[in-house]
């Protein structure tokens, strides 16, 4: 992993989401997404100045504890989220962003109490993509704050494979519910659909392959 090369494309990502026309001011924070890549993806996304790294899968993170615990840059945990892996992740994950039901919240708040926590929204037809309904967002989040956790803002993924504009009324109805609970954090838009994203108020994206290049396949499990 070539660090310098990295640097660059953080920096014409920079440029790319400053010169997207939107009504925020906000800054938007860069995510790099690590996931399928070894652990020197983490050292660069740290010195290419990445304000967190995001990671989907429980046994990559856990693999990348070492250089998680030398760097310490802010981890988020984005994929989607099993009970029993919170255990062995609870120490490593810095802000939850997959919350989508009720046992998963619970076991949270029982692993790493008062963690910083997102809730995330479906907005697309993929049952794959995880997240909650839009009806089930509050009561999430009334349920996550009463059971002494952080709650940061929604998550949601884009509809991929399509014309990216796709994706702008699920982003905008997530931008809403963000400003409708007080929340802080609207963390939406990945490399194909982060303008269309950041145009409807996101306050972080989440990159991979335009930072990192293409991922290696996953091995297969024997």
């Amino acid at each position: 992993m070539n660090v310098d090369d990295v640097r660059d494309r953080v920096i014409e990502l920079r440029a790319t989401i400053d010169n997207v026309e939107r009504a925020w001011t906000h800054h938007v924070a860069v995510v790099g997404v690590t996931k399928g890549f070894a652990s020197d993806a983490i050292d660069a996304a740290v010195a290419a100045g990445c304000d967190a790294i995001g990671e989907n899968y429980a046994q990559e993170l856990i693999d990348k504890r070492t250089t998680v615990e030398r760097l310490r840059p802010e981890v988020q945990f984005i994929g989607q989220l099993q009970r029993n892996k919170v255990r062995q992740l609870a120490g490593l994950v810095d802000v939850w962003c997959s919350l989508d039901r009720a046992p998963v919240i619970d076991e949270v708040a029982k692993r790493a109490p008062g963690a910083r926590v997102m809730v995330q929204v479906g907005t697309t037809d993929d049952p794959a993509k995880g997240g909650c309904s839009v009806d089930d967002v509050a009561a999430l989040v009334d349920r996550a704050t009463e059971r002494g956790l952080r709650v940061e803002g929604l998550l949601t993924v884009g509809p991929t494979g399509g014309d990216s504009e796709s994706a702008r009324s699920g982003f905008r109805q997530v931008r809403a519910l963000v400003d409708h609970l007080g929340l802080t954090e609207c963390s939406m838009g990945m490399s194909g659909d982060l303008a269309v994203a950041i145009a409807e108020g996101s306050t972080q994206v989440r990159v991979g392959t335009a930072l990192f290049g293409q991922r290696p396949p996953r091995p297969t499990p024997t």
